[in-house]
């Protein structure tokens, strides 16, 4: 829960039993850091700073001080504006309203899209050199540079699934950033068109919503864990069937966009269609369908997925090729069982934003395929893993990064690593 005071004071000013909490600070913001906040410093200490960027000059009210080596803090006026900053690509979530009242989950939309990249390329950076501890000459060679994908220039219409909430009053719209405090909206920009256009009609009866555009067949509003068919999904030439609300990546291009990162990291001297090759955390199979693509008819796969619906779907998506099964088992335990090393065998995972974990990258390297690819959407725990797994004599040799969650501080990255 965050502590405010009652009122706004003047910088150094004390205002509450929480040390600074309530008080307002002007901050030169200097760099940018993980989780889509900004880096100043006040009398020695870090303070984050959120909707502001690096090289502005900003005045915000401390929200929490519970460290002693740091605060946390929100911007309520910008003093110097970078000349990165831009008007909030949604009014709900402008610095123009106070932070209790801005929408969350686009942290980013206050900054050229350009200038977003350049900041996801230094926290992915940063991570891989602070956290994974590599070294310089290796990140230099991956070139860590968070790439565009179709879709307009500013980052908007890139979401085609939503999920909104519903207060006791029964008005609908995301959560105010980094509260459970719902900020009523009349628009969706990052939402594809056919999601925004559903917001007046969606059901208010349950206390959350999900809003969802599948790429074949009429776009739809789901209020809690309300019933809805199984959906269709395409990518190029293949369909994939999966839970209305189950798991799939929310930008449109993402799924063919990574469809071809995993296939690019792929290692044509070292793949063999015929090999033990594994799809961890495999989902409806899509990772898996990029391998038997690759592969040919004849590829084994083996797809392993804790969520029992979406390992049946799975199940067919995965019929074209002979040689796939699937695995209705936790990644952890179904590595656990595995004795045998898989010579010869590529390797896929796609982990949760927590990453896969030191257990489940040992039980990886132990396996002693021919290839590891890693697709990842939080920097610091793929770092953390890329850590463990040179423990074990695995280095990366490939990484691609895209810009999927334009406007956000959120990335996907997909790095193949070899062993030594």
């Amino acid at each position: 829960m965050r502590v405010r005071a009652s009122g706004i004071g003047h910088p150094g000013a004390v205002t509450d039993a929480q040390g600074l909490e309530g008080t307002v600070l002007d901050l030169d913001v200097l760099r940018i850091a993980h989780g889509g906040v900004s880096v100043a410093e006040h009398e020695g200490r870090v303070v984050f700073v959120a909707d502001t960027l690096p090289g502005e000059r900003v005045r915000a009210r401390v929200v929490e001080d519970r460290h002693e080596r740091w605060l946390r803090a929100e911007t309520v006026a910008v003093l110097e504006p970078s000349p990165d900053r831009r008007p909030h690509i949604w009014a709900a979530a402008s610095v123009e309203r106070d932070p209790d009242e801005r929408a969350g989950g686009a942290e980013f939309g206050h900054i050229a899209s350009e200038r977003q990249r350049a900041l996801k390329s230094e926290v992915l950076r940063d991570a891989l050199a602070r956290t994974g501890r590599l070294p310089e000459a290796t990140i230099d060679a991956l070139d860590p540079q968070v790439r565009a994908v179709p879709g307009p220039p500013d980052g908007t219409r890139s979401r085609t699934r939503l999920r909104l909430h519903v207060d006791a009053g029964g008005a609908i719209g995301p959560y105010a950033a980094r509260s459970r405090s719902v900020v009523p909206v009349e628009d969706l920009p990052l939402g594809v068109a056919p999601l925004e256009a559903l917001l007046p009609t969606a059901p208010r009866d349950r206390d959350s919503v999900e809003l969802v555009a599948p790429s074949e067949g009429e776009p739809f509003a789901v209020g809690g864990r309300g019933a809805h068919p199984p959906i269709t999904e395409r990518v190029g030439e293949r369909r994939f069937l999966l839970e209305a609300t189950g798991f799939w990546q929310v930008h449109p291009e993402a799924p063919s966009v990574l469809t071809a990162a995993v296939q690019a990291a792929l290692d044509p001297g070292r793949f063999d269609p015929r090999a033990g090759n594994l799809d961890l955390y495999g989902g409806v199979g899509l990772l898996a369908a990029a391998l038997g693509d690759a592969g040919g008819p004849g590829t084994r796969v083996t797809s392993v997925e804790s969520d029992r619906a979406a390992g049946r779907h799975a199940r067919a998506n995965l019929a074209s090729w002979r040689g796939a099964r699937t695995v209705p088992a936790r990644v952890d335990a179904f590595l656990a069982r595995e004795r045998d090393e898989r010579p010869g065998a590529t390797v896929v995972l796609d982990p949760p934003r927590s990453g896969a974990g030191r257990a489940v990258v040992e039980a990886l390297a132990g396996l002693r395929p021919a290839r590891i690819v890693y697709v990842a959407c939080d920097p610091v725990a793929l770092a953390r893993d890329l850590a463990t797994f040179a423990g074990h004599g695995w280095r990366p040799v490939h990484l691609e990064a895209f810009d999927l969650f334009p406007n956000t501080h959120h990335l996907e990255a997909v790095v193949a690593l070899d062993h030594d």
